[in-house]
């Protein structure tokens, strides 16, 4: 128990006992959830749960998705946890300013008053945290299963959340020793939330000289942990790769020369010319390969075929009669002892002559022959058994006929000759292939974009959580060093 002397109007001297610092913590600690009643603390509760659905709305489909939103709707996050923490406690200290320095008088201790309102403040801030995580899930942001530290990525996530909210909890503690009055705290708050928002390094391009100011604010490791945590490294790049998407339609003229279209056909390396370029055109065979061909079952089938059909002289005559280009024959007079007759009469007497022509039918001129029976008369067989590693053509491809081309001299001479031509945006990025666009892109960007800050790494993210307990611990100091000399407060 502490003791001082008071002086009672008698002008006698007494001794007063007072609880010590830790009876006192117990004290304030139950008067600051008195508080949290009667004076609508609670509120800040409410308040929370709609800035975190707004925010969450917003970044649903970004956080956790990709490179630039994991990165957009980190910030937002940071942004939300600052502006609870900065409204938790901007205005207890000023407020009762008065108490404060008569309570002090009369044997308080700063340092216990401080460690109340910073227990009261962790529970308040761990609230506020819990119901950013619930409503923020609620809305559709998509949390990863696993985390680095636990099995849940919620609760480690949720401990980032409690540690910035804290942080800034603290920083707006110690301006709330700073300030005379609420009104003067209130002014201050925006502009510490514009220079936590300007200074936080990672949605602004910053220039040198603010690598001495951006240690020194919250933002700049809560941004930090919350890109690790998201794999900020690991996730893809969307962002060009939707815009240029949007830019399909879009028309352009570009001017090309022979010799380029030249080199491009023999040298480019998109895969739709790969390909074509090994597209096979004709190859080089063996005689004995069309030898194993023809003992198969399909040429089998193709050898009864019929080259020749069974013919008789009567169909002889038919034909002859029929064929248009025989007509002025047809029309020829054979004259003997009496009057001339036509040749075409002749055959019209024959045909009509069923006897004639039954016995003309009998007659076989060309007998049916098949595509067996010419290989069996050539010897087919015999020619390719004989000849069979003979190999005749060559392999020959795309590649091969664009090398043909474009080095010849007629090609040579037009290499200088220009032409316009007129496309779309969807029509190169199909010649060159949409993937392919999309790796690119993709793995450019992801390899300019890295920061070795933002590796999902254990030490990365243990780093930046002690970060944030200094600055809590940081800030709990100045504040009881300030309110120490509130007795030299001349109001």
């Amino acid at each position: 128990m502490a003791e001082m002397n008071v002086k009672r109007d008698s002008g006698r001297l007494f001794k007063a006992r007072h609880r010590g610092r830790i009876g006192q913590i117990g004290i304030y600690f139950a008067r600051q959830l008195v508080m949290f009643v009667y004076q609508s603390d609670w509120k800040v509760l409410p308040m929370a749960a709609l800035i975190a659905g707004l925010v969450g709305m917003v970044i649903r489909n970004r956080l956790f998705i990709n490179m630039e939103g994991t990165l957009m709707g980190g910030f937002a996050m940071v942004m939300v946890c600052i502006w609870n923490g900065c409204f938790n406690s901007i205005q207890v200290i000023c407020r009762e300013r008065d108490v404060i320095k008569r309570e002090h008088r009369s044997g308080m201790h700063i340092s216990s008053y401080i460690v109340s309102h910073m227990m009261y403040q962790a529970l308040l801030c761990l609230m506020q945290t819990a119901v950013t995580l619930y409503v923020t899930k609620a809305v559709g942001v998509q949390y990863p299963a696993e985390g680095l530290f636990t099995p849940w990525m919620i609760v480690d996530f949720g401990v980032s959340l409690f540690l910035i909210t804290y942080a800034s909890d603290m920083m707006s503690l110690w301006i709330s020793s700073l300030a005379r009055t609420t009104t003067t705290a209130m002014t201050i708050m925006p502009f510490v939330l514009i220079f936590q928002l300007v200074f936080s390094d990672g949605m602004l391009s910053l220039p040198g000289w603010t690598s001495y100011i951006t240690p020194f604010t919250i933002s700049n490791p809560a941004l930090k942990v919350i890109a690790a945590q998201g794999d900020y490294n690991g996730r893809p790049v969307m962002t060009i790769w939707n815009q240029l998407n949007k830019m399909r339609g879009k028309e352009f003229s570009a001017t090309v020369t022979v010799g380029q279209v030249a080199d491009f056909l023999q040298n480019g390396d998109l895969p739709a010319l790969q390909k074509l370029r090994d597209t096979q055109l004709t190859r080089a065979f063996q005689l004995g390969e069309i030898g194993d061909m023809m003992q198969g079952d399909a040429f089998q089938a193709f050898e009864q075929e019929h080259v020749l059909e069974n013919m008789s002289a009567a169909d002889i005559l038919r034909s002859v009669r029929d064929e248009d280009s025989l007509k002025a024959i047809m029309d020829y007079q054979i004259k003997l002892d009496g009057p001339g007759i036509s040749i075409g009469a002749i055959l019209d007497t024959l045909l009509s002559d069923d006897e004639v022509m039954t016995g003309l039918s009998e007659v076989q001129v060309v007998p049916t022959t098949t595509v067996g029976d010419v290989l069996d008369l050539l010897n087919a067989e015999g020619l390719l058994e004989k000849y069979k590693d003979v190999t005749l053509g060559k392999d020959v491809y795309v590649r091969d006929l664009i090398d043909l081309v474009t080095g010849s001299e007629t090609m040579k001479s037009f290499r200088d000759q220009s032409y316009t031509y007129t496309t779309t945006v969807g029509d190169l990025v199909n010649l060159i292939g949409e993937d392919r666009v999309k790796d690119i892109l993709q793995n450019r960007i992801a390899d300019a974009s890295y920061n070795p800050d933002y590796d999902n790494t254990r030490d990365n993210i243990m780093g930046y959580w002690l970060t944030l307990v200094l600055f809590v611990l940081a800030f709990a100091a100045l504040s009881t060093i300030t309110l120490e000399f509130i007795d030299k407060d001349k109001r």
